[in-house]
């Protein structure tokens, strides 16, 4: 039962979390008031400014942000122990990730829907901009490069996941005609369109679809292409047409993944259900330090700087009402961290049980050994994604779903919200692009050049990803080592976007911008601890590409930070613009 108890504690605390300080964040640092007219009111245009009701900009948002990061960073992360895992994912997403998530969207509501890049050059420092859309772009360009090929992966470790996650794609289209064109009964639309998606999740059982190697290109890589040309389709449609209807079903997949991996863990706890993990394992073999690598490998889940380029690239430019910002901004963060306690749970417990009815396989500590013997071990995308998904599955057994649909139903899953992160990062990255080439915002009016217009703008942001992802070999194995660059990349854009909401918190008086400043000295501190912890791993071992990235990051950064710090303690007055904070 210690695992049930573990579980409730953090629910429990993450609602008291919501109503305390998510409260607190809006009224009284923030003053969210409705009475502010947001981006997409102003600036409506039916492709990317879209006044959306609030259940469904949820929908988008948290699968955008959640991706398989929350997934990814736990299950590798618990090498070190079960622990400080808990331990991080709860503190990390209270008091930081939802706070730099929140903060990145109201400030981007509150000028006109602009990039976290543009907000930091306006309240930061002009001479940061191009340097701050530098790092968004590294970002970017590592993350759609690592989406590719774990969608990739997935499919070629679950075939059986291939049909169903494909026909979200029509699904959602057909719902998304169905609310906006034909104004049908939201709850009716997506009652059909969810079970639908079920539907081809038990066809799925019976349908694999394997692909198979095609000349000298190994079916990953042919994935992988396959997955980018949909993800220019995707990302260039009106937000309405697919991508909002898709994150919205698949948010209620979440939901749906969520209650029963709940249900499998109150269910599974009478059959034994334990922890096989250590509670604290500071020196995994060949695994480096606990500290700073635990707050670097868990970004999604604890706090990410991607969020800010969601919640500022697309999600701003689709909240209706300033006040929904809590709801959108901090609560989907603290969903995201119930998330990341699951995955926790399924890969330090769940692996170790047997299915129900499995009496030959290997259970218990040997179990979790197996995936987590060594650092090497660990790092395997295989074992990562599998040993969520086969402890889900043990769990779930016990709700009386056979294992081999459980494995089905959890492999959909991995892969839907990895291809809804797909698209919104290549959307993202297209705007990234725009804004850094001279597009002020996106309009069917403007004339752009090639590489400003959106499909020249998506073309440059997939093809360059797709260089990254096969820069090792057509297998994409390449991309699985930018995890660790990833990682650190991502924390330092986290303290980064802390940075600029406590400048701009600053100039309202007070001492309300603390709540951003001590996560961003955290942050900063840890990040680049492991930047230069990267740096030296990878001229050691003369991985030349990586190194180049890592410094400039770490150059990045530096330069970034020393900006911030002296915006921080120069005397500036209140903003004009913000009329809520005046």
């Amino acid at each position: 039962m210690d695992v049930v108890l573990i579980m409730v504690l953090a629910f429990v605390g993450y609602i008291i979390a919501y109503k305390l300080y998510g409260e607190f964040i809006g009224k009284k640092i923030f003053q969210l008031s409705d009475k502010n007219k947001t981006p997409a009111e102003e600036f409506e245009d039916g492709i990317d400014y879209v006044p959306t009701k609030k259940g469904i900009i949820f929908g988008h948002h948290f699968t955008s942000i959640a991706g398989t990061g929350p997934i990814v960073g736990p299950a590798i992360a618990v090498i070190w122990g079960w622990v400080p895992a808990i331990i991080w994912v709860f503190v990390g997403s209270v008091v930081m990730g939802a706070v730099h998530d929140f903060s990145s969207l109201v400030m981007s509501l509150r000028n006109q829907g602009k990039s976290i890049s543009e907000i930091s050059a306006q309240y930061v420092s002009k001479r940061i901009r191009f340097v701050f859309f530098l790092i968004v772009f590294i970002e970017l360009w590592l993350f759609l490069a690592i989406l590719g090929m774990i969608i990739a992966v997935i499919f070629h470790m679950y075939p059986q996941a291939v049909l169903p996650v494909w026909m979200e794609i029509p699904i959602a289209i057909i719902l998304g005609l169905a609310i906006y064109k034909r104004n049908s009964n939201v709850t009716k639309a997506t009652f059909i369109a969810v079970t639908l998606m079920y539907v081809f999740v038990v066809l799925g059982h019976w349908i694999p679809l394997d692909m198979p190697q095609i000349g000298s290109m190994p079916a990953t890589g042919i994935w992988t292409i396959i997955l980018f040309i949909y993800a220019f389709i995707a990302s260039t449609l009106p937000v309405t047409t697919l991508l909002q209807p898709r994150d919205y079903i698949n948010a209620w997949q979440l939901f749906v993944a969520m209650a029963l991996l709940i249900l499998g863990v109150v269910v599974a706890s009478f059959s034994g259900l334990h922890f096989v993990a250590p509670t604290v394992q500071a020196t995994p073999e060949g695994a480096p330090s606990l500290w700073p690598f635990l707050f670097i490998t868990i970004a999604c889940g604890a706090i990410s700087g991607f969020h800010a380029v969601v919640a500022s690239g697309t999600t701003a430019k689709q909240v209706a009402r300033e006040e929904d910002a809590k709801f959108v901004g901090y609560g989907s963060m603290l969903m995201e961290g119930a998330l990341s306690v699951l995955v926790i749970i399924a890969t330090t417990a769940g692996i170790g049980l047997a299915a129900r009815g499995d009496i030959t396989s290997l259970t218990g500590v040997a179990k979790w050994t197996e995936h987590y013997a060594s650092w090497s071990t660990a790092a395997g995308l295989g074992a990562k994604v599998g040993a969520f998904v086969e402890g889900s599955a043990n769990m779930i057994s016990y709700l009386g779903i056979p294992q081999s649909l459980g494995l089905i139903i959890m492999g959909v899953f991995v892969a839907s919200f990895a291809g809804t992160s797909l698209d919104t990062t290549a959307r993202l990255q297209r705007y990234v692009i725009q804004e850094l080439l001279g597009a002020k915002r996106v309009g069917a009016s403007e004339k752009k050049n090639f590489f400003t217009n959106k499909y020249g703008a998506t073309i440059l942001a997939l093809l360059t990803a797709l260089i990254l992802a096969f820069s090792t070999g057509v297998g994409g194995t390449g991309a699985l080592a930018l995890w660790p660059l990833f990682g650190a990349n991502n924390q330092a854009l986290a303290a980064l976007a802390l940075f600029t909401a406590s400048v701009y918190l600053k100039q309202s008086g007070g001492m309300k911008y603390l709540v951003t400043f001590l996560p961003a000295c955290f942050m900063m501190f840890m990040t680049t601890w492991a930047l230069i912890s990267n740096e030296i791993t990878y001229f050691t071992t003369g991985e030349v590409l990586l190194g180049i990235i890592n410094l400039v990051i770490i150059l990045i950064v530096v330069f970034v930070a020393f900006e911030s710090l002296k915006a921080m303690f120069r005397k500036v007055e209140k903003a004009s613009q913000e009329p809520s904070m005046a």
